[in-house]
């Protein structure tokens, strides 16, 4: 009997610990549900506005892509001119080697010429020699030609310094003043570039004449 008394007294002590952790809650008063806040009429954005605003972007968006489209346009511009500029620079120095090498060759050119002009082959194997020299020296100028090298073609043209070399200037009766008359050295050109000046000899025109009457009055021997 004693043990049934104090566990319901344990009972007890529970039940009034667990009534006293649970807030007190007045039966009467009604909990208020929770509503989220909703904006009011007056605070909502204008469409007038939030179209202006959107205009603006819109211009602002337009004005950055045309200044970024104008920017690229510039640095494609830039660009292509460089790669033509490129493109131009290693031409023309393409060029510059290949008019370097033939220059260096026309030496070569001027040494079989004058062999050809002063040897005179005597015999069937100096006659032989000598048309294999010439075949030599017409497969050295066949070459000069398939490369575009020309020879200038001076007498009776007027001097050009830009093209001739004047090594002498004498009186000529055939041509005028500052005509060429006579080649010393043959001058080269390849698609309008000089390889070689020609070395000319320039014309000063016909010299003083005697007159038949300045004659006639020179003193003739004899005479008083």
């Amino acid at each position: 009997m004693s043990g049934d008394a104090s566990t319901s007294a344990q009972d007890q002590n529970v039940e009034s610990n667990d009534v006293s952790a649970t807030p007190d809650v007045d039966a009467g008063t009604p909990i208020d549900p929770v509503v989220e806040e909703t904006p009011s009429l007056d605070t909502e954005i204008d469409p007038a506005n939030r179209l202006q605003q959107l205009e603006q972007e819109l211009n602002s968006l337009k004005q950055e892509h045309e200044a970024v489209q104008s920017q690229y346009m510039r640095i494609a511009a830039d660009f292509d001119n460089f790669r033509k500029r490129q493109a131009r620079d290693q031409d023309d120095l393409r060029q510059q080697l290949v008019c370097s090498t033939l220059t260096e060759i026309l030496p070569v050119v001027d040494n079989f010429e004058r062999a050809r002009q002063q040897l005179n082959p005597e015999g069937e194997e100096a006659q032989a020699l000598h048309r294999s020299y010439q075949g030599l020296y017409k497969q050295l100028v066949d070459v000069l030609k398939q490369q575009g090298v020309a020879r200038m073609e001076v007498v009776g043209q007027e001097f050009d310094p830009t093209l001739h070399e004047a090594v002498l200037r004498e009186e000529n009766q055939e041509h005028a003043e500052d005509i060429v008359c006579e080649e010393l050295q043959r001058g080269y050109h390849r698609d309008g570039r000089v390889l070689r000046h020609a070395m000319v000899k320039v014309s000063m025109g016909p010299g003083p004449e005697s007159s038949p009457d300045a004659a006639s009055e020179q003193p003739q021997e004899g005479d008083a």
